[in-house]
C-alpha cells in the first residue's frame, strides 16, 4: 500500500456559511472551484451537518494549527474580527503560540516557531 497523504479536513457545522466566512476573513483562505477553502495547499471543507451540535462539546479534542511568520501581525488582524482568545500570543521557548476559538467553538492555534527550532530538526 502506498503511504497515505493527509490533504484535507472536514469541519461539520450547523452554520457552514458563517464558519467559512470566518476562516476566509481570519486566515485569508481562498475558495477553490469546489467551494472548499484552500489554506496554503491544505484544503478545509466546511459542510452543513445535522449530526453535530451548534458548538463543539470537546473543543480541545482537535486543535487547528496555523503556522504564521509574524504572530503579532496575525493576532492584530484577528483582533479586528473580535475573536475570542483562550491564550494571547506568548513565548513558549521554541516559539510563540496563541489559541483562539472559532464561531463553532473549535480551538485554533497560531504558531510561530523560532529559527533555532528549525536549526535543530
Amino acid at each position: 500500500m502506498d503511504k497515505p497523504v493527509l490533504n484535507s479536513l472536514l469541519l461539520g457545522s450547523t452554520d457552514p456559511e458563517r464558519l467559512k466566512k470566518w476562516y476566509i476573513d481570519g486566515f485569508h483562505a481562498e475558495v477553490n472551484g469546489y467551494g472548499n477553502l484552500d489554506l496554503g495547499g491544505f484544503v478545509m471543507l466546511i459542510e452543513k451537518r445535522d449530526d453535530v451540535a451548534a458548538a463543539t462539546v470537546e473543543p480541545g479534542r482537535v486543535v487547528l494549527n496555523f503556522a504564521v511568520e509574524d504572530i503579532e501581525a496575525a493576532a492584530a488582524h484577528l483582533r479586528t474580527l473580535a475573536v475570542d482568545w483562550l491564550v494571547e500570543p506568548e513565548d513558549r521557548g521554541v516559539g510563540w503560540f496563541a489559541t483562539l476559538v472559532d464561531p463553532d467553538g473549535n480551538y485554533v492555534q497560531l504558531i510561530q516557531m523560532k529559527p533555532e527550532y528549525y536549526a535543530n530538526l
